[in-house]
């Protein structure tokens, strides 16, 4: 390799023996196609690898792989960008969002999904078979990334358990260039690893993920003016104290930009939207929402029964890719003192470019912990806190100041630790791993990627 204007060249006639081999398609940073190559959905992450792999199948990964460790190059993947994690530079980046191939066998109640999948690509074929995943809230997410970060279901994960502890079996492709199908009975401590550890110990290029026999849920959303958003945090804790464990509940402080795109009740407001989901009666589901429908009328409601094939509406996550920012925090409890904070939050929010602050319950299945239980750290915790700035570079960087005192003043209340699929870009990986879990964790590393070249776009796990 050369340094070719301050960056490393890993050669053209080496470049062109690689694109021989793969099916996919090879940018170096000069290539049209590079830029478009590189853009995940989050806008505010700028990576500059100095070779990047569009992988279309296992055997391109293969080839990217033995390329880079060949050559001592740090490895990054990426299926659709949503973590906003550091800036990177001089690195070989997988990109997988083309292997959106799944497949369901409805005998088994499992999905095989290839590394690019989308929720959207599982959850329509799963639904025809009776079935769901613990997909996210979002249809645009990577359904790989998501699970191998824990795998939080704001739906199904209070009655279930975390996504990770549901995989059956991972294939990937680890740094000694190696394809590998591992399972609790194949290469166990590799596979307790990687749900959890996510590109730390290799590439994962499909995983088989349990499902579950949901069709509908009684839910959506309530959206209520800022006149009712104090209201609204009391009666969150009160809702959520005795939920069974069908019933999984949110409450989100929303500012709405001024932009056509936002539909007319909601734009340019400051709203607390409540969001609700429930797999039991229709009945029972209204019961527990009694304390908020007590607060007065929403802007917006759209709680009723639907098909699970709607779920993306209840949290109405965006569709296109943004520039953001996100920071999160585990809280043990939920005390009178912890919602004093949250509304002094409110308060101070209304109106700003803090554009979202979630606070989820937990517990339940989350609580969980089954034999040979993923390396989550969440399991402890009974709620949630996550919280997004979205906008230029000189806007969220202020905004995020902001964000942080928010959460910073939840400290008493809070674990330590944040979930992993909601950490900020400049959490390391003591911050979302136990110290058990972390320990465990480094040794895998050190006998599977000891030079550490799967470092780049995760909670770099460094061997020591």
């Amino acid at each position: 390799m050369t340094e070719h204007q301050g960056r490393t060249d890993p050669g053209e006639d080496a470049v062109t023996e690689l694109a021989d081999r793969i099916g996919g398609s090879v940018f170096t940073p000069d290539d049209p196609g590079c830029t478009g190559a590189i853009a995940g959905f989050n806008l505010r992450s700028r990576h500059r690898p100095c070779l990047v792999v569009a992988a279309s199948t296992a055997t391109d990964v293969l080839a990217a792989v033995g390329f880079a460790a060949a050559r001592d190059l740090p490895v990054g993947v990426m299926a659709t960008g949503h973590q906003p994690f550091p800036a990177e530079d001089d690195f070989l980046l997988v990109t997988t969002g083309a292997m959106r191939t799944v497949e369901i066998d409805a005998e088994r109640a499992v999905a095989r999904v290839g590394a690019g999948a989308l929720w959207s690509d599982v959850v329509e074929p799963a639904q025809a078979a009776g079935l769901a995943p613990l997909n996210g809230s979002s249809p645009v997410v990577g359904a790989v990334g998501f699970t191998l970060g824990g795998g939080l279901s704001p739906f199904l994960g209070r009655s279930y358990g975390w996504a990770a502890d549901h995989v059956v079996a991972i294939e990937v492709v680890t740094p000694d260039g190696t394809l590998r199908r591992v399972s609790p009975e194949v290469d166990p401590e590799l596979f307790w690893g990687l749900r959890g550890g996510r590109s730390n110990f290799g590439i994962v290029t499909e995983l088989e993920i349990g499902l579950f026999p949901v069709t509908s849920f009684y839910g959506g959303g309530i959206h209520f003016p800022a006149e009712h958003v104090e209201a609204v945090l009391r009666a969150f804790p009160d809702v959520v104290r005795e939920a069974p464990d069908a019933f999984t509940c949110s409450v989100a402080l929303l500012n709405f930009p001024p932009v056509p795109e936002i539909a007319e009740p909601l734009r340019g407001r400051f709203l607390a939207h409540v969001r609700v989901t429930h797999l039991g009666s229709d009945e029972e589901a209204e019961k527990l929402i009694a304390p908020f429908r007590a607060i007065g009328e929403g802007v917006l409601d759209t709680i009723g029964r639907h098909p699970y094939s709607a779920y993306a509406a209840v949290h109405g996550d965006p569709a296109d890719p943004l520039p953001y920012a996100e920071q999160g925090a585990l809280l043990a409890e939920l005390p009178p003192q912890a919602v004093n904070s949250l509304v002094e939050s409110a308060q101070v929010a209304a109106g700003g470019l803090v554009t979202a602050l979630e606070i989820r319950h937990l517990g339940g299945a989350l609580a969980d912990r089954p034999a040979a239980a993923a390396p989550i750290a969440a399991r402890d915790a009974q709620f949630n806190v996550w919280g997004a700035t979205v906008g230029p570079p000189e806007t969220v960087e202020a905004e995020t100041a902001m964000l942080g005192g928010m959460i910073e003043r939840l400290s008493p209340w809070t674990t330590g630790l944040a979930y992993t699929n909601f950490s900020g870009r400049e959490d390391r990986a003591e911050q979302v791993f136990t110290a058990a879990d972390l320990a465990r964790l480094r040794a895998l590393k050190r006998r599977y990627d000891p030079r550490n070249l799967f470092r780049v776009n995760n909670h770099d796990i460094a061997p020591e």
